[in-house]
C-alpha cells in the first residue's frame, strides 16, 4: 500500500499461488504441470473506501496435454482484461443508472474500462439467455446518429408478451435482409411458436412477416396510424397557413399557435386553446375539416366487433376521399390498402398491446439522450442490449446496492 500523507493512493493486494495445488489450463480447466511464470500483472478490483484497489499476481504457465503451454486459469479474470470480473459486473450495473462517463468518474477509472465492462456483461448475457415462451413480437425501426442515410436506421425486434417485454435483437438498416437476419438469429423454434406480430406499415417489414411469420396474426401498430393522421393534419394546416398569409396577415391569425392543439387529442385541449379550436371549427377551414376527421377516427378503436369496425373504416375513408384534402385522402388510401391487417387489431384485442412497442422505443430515446448520442453502431447496440435486453447476469460473490 502506497501512502501520500495520510490518504493511500491505492490498495495493492499481492496474490500468491497455493503451493500444494497445480495450475489449471485456461481452456479445459484441468490441472496441469507447471511450465514457467510470467511477469507480475495487476487487475483493477472494486474500490474499498473509495480507494482504487488492485490485485497483483504473476500468472503461471502450465503444460496441458491437450492444449500445450498456456496461461493458467485465473478465477477473477477473463482473457487479458486488466479489470477483474467482479469490477466489470460492478461497473456494468452502475452503468444502467448513470452515463458511462459519470460511472467512470464516480469510481476513478476510465471510460474505456466502463465500455469494455458493459461489453463483456452483454456478451455474457447474450450467450446465456433463454428464449422461452416468446409468443408476441414487435418490429419497428428507430433513427440514430445524424442524417437520413440507410445506416442511420436500426431494425429492432421486441418481445411484447404481458409477462416479459424486452429487446430481443437489433440490426443495422430497415430492410428485408435486416429483418430476415434478425428472425434467423431468434431461431426457427421461436418463429414457429409466435402467435402475434406487431409492426408499422413499412413495406419491407410487411413482406418479410408475411413470408416468414405468416402463421401468426399480424397486427398493425395503432400509434403509427395515429402518427400518420397527425402528420396529415399538420400538412393541411401548413399549406392553408401559407395560402391565407398570401391573402392577408389577419386571415392567417386564425391558425396561429394552434399546431400543438391540433395534434393533441381533443379531450385533452383545455382553456383558451380549446376556445380557439372551437372558433376554428366554426370557420369551416380545411384545417378544421382535417382535425374533425382525425378526431372522428378515434371512435374506430372503441369497437368490439370486427364487422362494425370494418364498416366504420369504410365510412371514414369515404368521408376522407370526399374532403378535397389531399393529405387526408392519402391516409384513406393507405388505410384501405391495409384494411385486413388493421382489423387484426380487433381480432387480437386483449391479447397484445401495441403500446408496448412505443414504450420500449421511448426507453431507447432515454438511453440515447442520457449518453448524448453514440458515435458508433457498436456502442449503440451494446447500450440497447444492456438496458432493454433483460439479460441474465453473471454470478457475483458480492451484492452492491
Amino acid at each position: 500500500m502506497h501512502c501520500r500523507g495520510r490518504e493511500p493512493e491505492s490498495i495493492k493486494i499481492l496474490v500468491e499461488p497455493h503451493g500444494g495445488m497445480r495450475g489449471r489450463c485456461s481452456h479445459c480447466q484441468k490441472p496441469a504441470p507447471g511450465y514457467d511464470r510470467l511477469p507480475l500483472r495487476h487487475w483493477l478490483f472494486v474500490p474499498l473506501w473509495n480507494i482504487p484497489t488492485y490485485f497483483y499476481y504473476a500468472p503461471r504457465r502450465v503444460e496441458c496435454p491437450e492444449h500445450g503451454v498456456v496461461v493458467e486459469h485465473i478465477p477473477w479474470s477473463e482473457g487479458k482484461r486488466p479489470v477483474t470480473c467482479t469490477m466489470m459486473g460492478f461497473l456494468a450495473r452502475w452503468a444502467r443508472r448513470l452515463s458511462w462517463r459519470d460511472t467512470a468518474r464516480a469510481f476513478q477509472t476510465s471510460w474505456e474500462a466502463v465500455y469494455r465492462s458493459v461489453e463483456w456483461f452483454v456478451e455474457w448475457g447474450l450467450a446465456h439467455r433463454e428464449l422461452r415462451e416468446v409468443t408476441s413480437l414487435g418490429v419497428d425501426e428507430i433513427h440514430w446518429g445524424r442524417g437520413l442515410r440507410a445506416d442511420n436506421f436500426l431494425t429492432v425486434i421486441y418481445q411484447i408478451d404481458p409477462h416479459c417485454r424486452r429487446l430481443l435483437w437489433v440490426g443495422r438498416r430497415r430492410s428485408q435482409a435486416t429483418l430476415r437476419r434478425g428472425l434467423k438469429v431468434l431461431g426457427p423454434e421461436v418463429v414457429q411458436g409466435l402467435r402475434f406480430v406487431c409492426s408499422d406499415m413499412w413495406k419491407p417489414y410487411l413482406q418479410v412477416i408475411a413470408a416468414r411469420v405468416g402463421h401468426a396474426l399480424h397486427v398493425l401498430d395503432r400509434f403509427h396510424i395515429t402518427s400518420h393522421l397527425n402528420q396529415a393534419v399538420d400538412q393541411v394546416r401548413r399549406a392553408e397557413t401559407t395560402r391565407l398569409r398570401a391573402q392577408s396577415q389577419q386571415a392567417a391569425q386564425r391558425l396561429k399557435h394552434l399546431r400543438w392543439s391540433l395534434l393533441r387529442r381533443g379531450s385533452r385541449v383545455r382553456g383558451r386553446a380549446r376556445q380557439k379550436l372551437y372558433a376554428l371549427l366554426a370557420s369551416k377551414l380545411g384545417t378544421a375539416r382535417a382535425w374533425e376527421l382525425k378526431e372522428t377516427f378515434t371512435h374506430f378503436w372503441k369497437y368490439k366487433s370486427v364487422v362494425w369496425a370494418g364498416a366504420f373504416l369504410d365510412y371514414w375513408c369515404f368521408r376522407a376521399m370526399r374532403s378535397r384534402l389531399e393529405p387526408m385522402k392519402k391516409v384513406a388510401r393507405m388505410l384501405r390498402s391495409h384494411e385486413p391487417l388493421i382489423l387484426n387489431w380487433f381480432r387480437a384485442k386483449g391479447e397484445i398491446s401495441s403500446g408496448a412497442v412505443e414504450g420500449l422505443n421511448n426507453k431507447i430515446r432515454v438511453v440515447t439522450r442520457r449518453s448524448y448520442g453514440f458515435r458508433t453502431y457498436k456502442g449503440m447496440e451494446i447500450a440497447l442490449y444492456h438496458n432493454l435486453g433483460r439479460l441474465p447476469e453473471p454470478e457475483s460473490t458480492h451484492k452492491f446496492w
